[in-house]
């Protein structure tokens, strides 16, 4: 068998510093090159063969991964936050951080973190672009608000963003000036225009090939939405990744962290090591998923006479985790039992 080469990439948005070693951990060679497709084909020609590489999870990290995967023997992504090595050393730079990363690499302790597949990260950025455009037009729309306070115009709150009664405010209210309508036109025309390409983008999501069948099981819970599936879909990627619930909901974000000395035992908040779109999508759907659900709505009621309605919120969804979790796995719908089935059962 021919020896394997390791390499350790510390990769930055104009630069990617190397380091290759040999499996007794002596250097073949390090330095830096342009982070660029073209550099890489240059740099890959000139390495031994076979090569193993890794490198710290960025978000340049994706297009070099691609890049790179077709010629490795093997490819890794570290997890930034477990590389406890780099960010607690004395001394930091760019070479040695690459060379730390091809001797965890060397060594398997590479805290490997797990890469979706290319079509999925295609997709997931479609989606969480189009959370931008929700963001802005929710921006958008509060600045309409702004602006009619700031000049003392009353107006019906529940209404103001319906395109008829907006035409009616602007052509009636003698408070509002050549100089303000123009404005609130202006904030008008974006939120449509938003609107549209949102609905867009939804759009093509939902009958992509590789998501319909999915998103349609997932829709088939109670409380969860188009929205929502495409986030559980697209964020978790391979459903089987996880072993258990347990870990799912602590990806979500819908957990404290636990913090443990000799015979104490100490619960944070819910914690910031988590999936900050999976977390908000959840909890927003937990809001509303007792008012589809009535197994749902028990279990919020039963929660919330403990006396905290934000944590019966996370109790729902965690169900809700368990629900996607379950039919994700099985690639079956939701079957909802009426009572007489279940004492039956």
């Amino acid at each position: 068998m021919q020896p394997m080469y390791y390499i350790g990439l510390d990769v930055h948005k104009r630069t990617i510093r190397y380091c290759v070693k040999d499996g007794s951990g002596a250097i073949h060679s390090e330095g830096s090159l342009p982070a660029t497709r073209f550099d890489l084909d240059h740099w890959m020609k000139t390495l031994p063969q076979p090569w193993t590489a890794a490198m710290e999870a960025t978000m340049f990290t994706g297009w070099i991964y691609d890049h790179l995967k077709p010629h490795a023997a093997a490819l890794k992504v570290a997890h930034p936050l477990m590389l406890r090595a780099i960010a607690a050393a004395k001394k930091k730079n760019d070479r040695i951080d690459a060379s730390k990363i091809c001797d965890c690499l060397r060594c398997d302790f590479l805290p490997e973190c797990y890469m979706a597949s290319t079509a999925i990260r295609e997709r997931r950025r479609t989606l969480r672009y189009r959370n931008l455009l929700v963001r802005q037009m929710v921006q958008m729309k509060n600045k309409i608000g702004m602006l009619l306070m700031e000049a003392g115009v009353s107006y019906n709150k529940q209404k103001l963003h319906k395109a008829g009664y907006f035409r009616e405010l602007l052509a009636t209210n003698p408070d509002i000036d050549e100089g303000l309508r123009s404005l609130l036109r202006q904030c008008r025309e974006t939120v449509v225009r938003l609107g549209k390409t949102e609905s867009a983008l939804i759009r093509s999501l939902e009958h992509d090939r590789l998501l319909a069948e999915r998103v349609e099981r997932l829709m088939s819970i109670p409380a969860i939405g188009p929205i929502t599936a495409l986030t559980w879909a697209l964020e978790i990627g391979e459903v089987q990744r996880f072993s258990s619930i347990k870990k799912a909901i602590s990806y979500c974000g819908l957990c404290g962290a636990e913090k443990s000395s000799a015979n104490t035992v100490q619960r944070t908040p819910l914690s910031k090591q988590r999936n900050k779109h999976l977390q908000t999508t959840l909890i927003e759907a937990a809001k509303m998923a007792p008012r589809y659900s009535p197994t749902l709505a028990l279990l919020y009621d039963r929660e919330k006479q403990k006396g905290n309605a934000n944590r019966a919120t996370l109790a729902v969804a965690r169900k809700l985790v368990a629900y996607l979790m379950s039919v994700d796995r099985g690639q079956c719908h939701f079957l909802v039992l009426d009572q007489e089935t279940r004492t039956a059962a």
